[in-house]
């Protein structure tokens, strides 16, 4: 027999990228009373690792709980990058609702269209809260319009059409009916969070059934599975199984040796939870997502979707430079395999394979941006490897036809960069779709466009939209292939000979290009040190010392001035590579170079 229990609330909070997810949830648990009236609080204290508080993105999604009156409300803070779409489609299983957050200046954008879409189709009511809503520039009213417009494009039923909008300032801590009310606190998001999103249902006196939709990691006590208790109740102790809906032969008979529910930021040990409970289970140790835990009696696995596949893949490879092993704690080829699958623990959109040769692994994500932040985190971790260039994933139809992914992407730029950005997008095999103005003097651009042809290409659009400009994309499926395409126009200054960089050497290079680095670095024979201006590469000594006569002193060089090296990030290096080049990546630096070192080898591999 099905009933509710009316003293749980399970949302998801979802929006666009920077819309104000996590400030929100750091609102709703200060107001609730989770953190003591004097204690010293971070931001965006949902953000938990380095890399989320430095970009200010979410990567992993978060789970946390309020008490509002006598309800407890389990709130899930989701990702809102596309790469991380994996995270957000999971977690929509476990929830009843979703409050969407949306700029109040911005309004829809290409990601809220993505998360948005996920929600309608599992039938999710929804509860808009515009925030922002203190910006001099917000514009509530068209925005109201335009979250309408997007659940209409979207198929939304009449029930989701009928949903309550809020006004909100995340950061000044407040929530209005409208917009013209006086602004106080968060009660009345609470309040229409109770009111308008359903409690859960389920069987209470059925067997047990706990859906896993999230898999935490701790070095302590290994994998712990997160999700809802669906039917009947877990309890400590308790003898279960093991099944998954896309694995019909997996039977795996477990004892439950630890369950915790989520009180503020914390887990709470439990000895029992029943119907609607968000739960954290430890001690199974071949625990995966799309698990579900079930009563040994009647083990019936509950349906899953199944996980967006990787569209992009990149190769880690031991680092072999003649400057190997001198900056990293871990260079192995053992070291970096065990690190890239214990990463699998908890990354499930991230696939790692074997390479050609036994010091390589292909890992397949999601997109750059996902691929980055592991090799960033690596990279703090004290791991010292090579990347090379990102391909992305084709695959082959029944006639044997080449298929490539393919990308919706959204471009805002101010409207006199509108045209270097369209042929840009051209060259690449981008196909403009739609184009239209938008406040404040920006164009909305709309292309269909290969995967490949956004490789490397952020660096160029803020160079040709001088900062400017807002690039989203959205994956859109699998195409045939469009043909080849150039990355890039020039080729690069490669060091001649291994030692020290110079003023001197450094000087008569610079004419040549855009230098990467500066005086007194160590570089190698095959390593690239700048961007020719030119499109083949050039081989250039920036160890020369001058020779010094009677008529010459070394002070001469003192007047030598050196343009500022281009000291390239990460991203920017990922995305300048071609090829035929490598990313050595240690903990101190970042260096390109050739795949090939010798200059002969190299010459003989480009004439065949």
């Amino acid at each position: 027999m099905k009933t509710t229990r009316d003293d749980i609330r399970n949302i998801a909070i979802i929006a666009h990228v920077d819309h104000g997810k996590t400030t929100l949830v750091d609102q709703l648990l200060k107001q609730s009373g989770v953190f003591r009236e004097n204690q010293e609080v971070q931001e965006r204290v949902m953000d938990s690792n380095d890399i989320e508080k430095e970009r200010g993105i979410t990567i992993l999604s978060k789970n946390t709980a309020v008490q509002y009156k006598d309800v407890k409300i389990n709130i899930i803070d989701t990702p809102g990058h596309a790469d991380f779409g994996g995270e957000v489609e999971r977690v929509l299983k476990m929830v009843n609702g979703v409050v969407l957050v949306v700029d109040a200046f911005e309004g829809v954008m290409p990601q809220t269209k993505f998360v948005v879409m996920k929600a309608l189709a599992l039938g999710l009511p929804i509860v808009v809260c515009l925030n922002k809503i203190d910006r001099p520039e917000a514009r509530p009213a068209e925005v109201v319009d335009e979250v309408l417009e997007l659940f209409m494009d979207l198929d939304a039923s009449d029930e989701q059409l009928d949903c309550p909008f809020l006004y909100a300032s995340a950061r000044n801590g407040y929530a209005m009916y409208n917009p013209d009310d006086e602004p106080e606190n968060m009660i009345p998001l609470f309040e229409t969070i109770i009111n308008h999103i359903p409690a859960p249902e389920g069987d209470p006196d059925a067997n047990t059934q706990v859906l896993i939709s999230t898999i935490d990691y701790n070095e302590y006590v290994g994998r712990i599975g997160i999700g809802k208790v669906d039917n009947g109740s877990i309890k400590v102790n308790q003898e279960a199984v093991v099944v998954n809906h896309h694995d019909p032969d997996k039977k795996q008979k477990v004892r439950i040796s630890k369950l915790y529910e989520f009180e503020g930021l914390n887990k709470v040990d439990v000895e029992e939870a029943k119907i609607g409970s968000i739960v954290a289970i430890s001690g199974i140790s071949d625990l995966h997502i799309g698990d579900t835990i079930c009563s040994p009696e009647n083990p019936e696995a509950i349906p899953f979707q199944k996980i967006s596949e990787p569209t992009i893949s990149m190769n880690f490879i031991v680092n072999d430079s003649p400057l190997a092993g001198q900056e990293g704690k871990f260079v192995t080829s053992r070291h970096i395999r065990d690190r890239l699958y214990s990463e699998l623990n908890t990354d499930v959109s991230l696939r790692v394979e074997q390479g050609e040769t036994p010091d390589t692994y292909k890992v397949s994500g999601r997109g750059e941006l996902h691929l980055s932040v592991l090799i960033e985190n690596m990279r703090r971790e004290g791991f010292e490897f090579a990347v090379s260039k990102a391909e992305v994933l084709y695959k082959t139809d029944e006639n044997g036809k080449k298929l490539e992914p393919m990308e919706i992407a959204y471009v805002d730029v101010p409207d006199e960069f509108t045209g270097a950005v369209i042929s840009k997008l051209q060259q690449r095999k981008g196909e403009l779709r739609n184009m239209g103005s938008i406040a404040g003097g920006y164009t909305r651009l709309e292309f269909r466009i290969p995967s490949r042809g956004l490789i490397g290409y952020r660096g160029d659009f803020m160079t040709d939209t001088k900062g400017n400009g807002i690039l989203n994309t959205m994956f859109d499926g699998y195409d045939e292939y469009k043909g080849d395409i150039q990355y890039r126009a020039t080729g690069s200054l490669i060091a001649f000979e291994s030692g020290e960089s110079v003023t001197y050497g450094l000087f008569a290079a610079q004419d040549r290009g855009t230098l990467f680095i500066g005086a007194g670095q160590k570089v190698y024979s095959g390593m690239i040190i700048g961007q020719s201006s030119r499109a083949e590469d050039i081989e250039i000594n920036v160890c020369k010392k001058k020779h010094l006569t009677n008529t010459r002193s070394s002070s001469a060089d003192e007047a030598l001035t050196l343009v500022p090296p281009r000291v390239l990030s990460l991203e920017q290096a990922i995305d300048y590579i071609d090829t035929d080049e490598l990313l050595e990546v240690t903990p101190e630096n970042l260096r390109i170079r050739k795949r090939i070192l010798d200059p002969r080898l190299r010459k003989r591999a480009n004439n065949k």
